[in-house]
């Protein structure tokens, strides 16, 4: 799921993500919630390739948290280097995202 964030289109990325979500992105995006994710171009832009690493997951019941290290690749751009977190609910049996949080690596 969280390569899929990253890669599929923005209404694929909405899907999986709960209403109420979170979103801290580095300056100039910042912190986001609700629909203000989906409007800010960084993030409703896909990116082409990635590479996740060095990933780490902690589970208790319906609640995971990832930690991972991206490289990602769009048109154009530099490439994109970044620690990430995410945090996801299992609501039902679908799970969706409540946080996301981006460090870029300098």
């Amino acid at each position: 799921m969280e390569e899929r964030f990253w890669t599929d289109g923005a209404e694929s990325a909405r899907s999986m993500t709960a209403k109420n979500a979170v979103f801290v992105f580095p300056y100039p995006a910042g912190i986001l919630s609700g629909d203000t994710i989906w409007r800010e171009k960084d993030v409703a832009q896909r990116w082409q390739s990635i590479v996740i690493s060095e990933r780490f997951v902690s589970r208790k019941g319906d609640i995971a948290v990832l930690a991972y290290r991206v490289s990602a690749e769009r048109g154009g751009e530099p490439i994109y280097e970044a620690l990430c977190t995410s945090t996801y609910l299992r609501d039902d049996e679908t799970w969706l995202r409540l946080s996301h949080q981006q460090t870029p690596l300098v």
